[in-house]
């Protein structure tokens, strides 16, 4: 079994601007949202000894961040994987995505748009790094792990663990305000409790 989340909100999500590799903060809801999984997977593996899961995450700093607040909550180490960083998007790294793709409207409806960024990773290149990370863990049922990663990994995860076709891998939804259960070849989604955006 996989829970798979995604880091919670940054500075670079709340403006729309492209993440890539490069390092962008939580916000105070971003934060929120990484104890809110927190909460939630302590509910779901609470059942099980700690020792039995395994918590990895991408080295990016988002991805740590949310990954910390998980491993607090749930008493776990900490392993990074860099097979598990975000897409790299070159040039348009840190760009308004808005502005990106005005520039690029020969790129319109199409679900991939992000994989043609100048200097930047292809979509074979990033899922056969993914499908490599997903290749060397324990088989299932044995496998107990909890992973945080970013919305077009995540994607892609997904898309290796079903089989998914590339339009429905990256059709599927990247919230911050749930995670993803992958067991017996099934994936399900699962919300987080509400929480409201705090004040500036």
């Amino acid at each position: 079994m996989i829970y798979l989340c995604r880091h919670g909100q940054t500075e670079w999500n709340r403006e729309g601007r492209l993440q890539g590799r490069t390092e962008s903060d939580l916000t105070a809801l971003g934060r929120l949202q990484a104890a809110a999984m927190a909460d939630l997977l302590f509910d779901l593996v609470a059942r099980e000894p700690a020792a039995t899961w395994t918590l990895v995450a991408s080295p990016l700093r988002r991805a740590r961040m949310t990954a910390e607040a998980i491993g607090r909550r749930l008493g776990l180490p900490l392993a990074f994987d860099e097979r598990l960083l975000e897409i790299d998007v070159g040039e348009w790294s840190g760009r308004l995505r808005d502005e990106v793709r005005g520039e690029n409207s020969h790129l319109a409806g199409d679900d991939a748009w992000g994989f043609h960024a100048p200097g930047g990773e292809t979509y074979e290149g990033m899922m056969a790094r993914i499908a490599d990370w997903l290749a060397d863990q324990a088989p299932e049922p044995e496998r107990r792990l909890i992973v945080v990663s970013h919305g077009v990994a995540g994607r892609l995860l997904r898309g290796a663990y079903a089989s998914l076709s590339r339009e429905e891998t990256l059709a599927q939804d990247v919230p911050q305000d749930a995670l993803y259960r992958l067991s017996a070849g099934q994936i399900d989604r699962l919300d987080c409790e509400p929480i409201e955006e705090p004040a500036c």
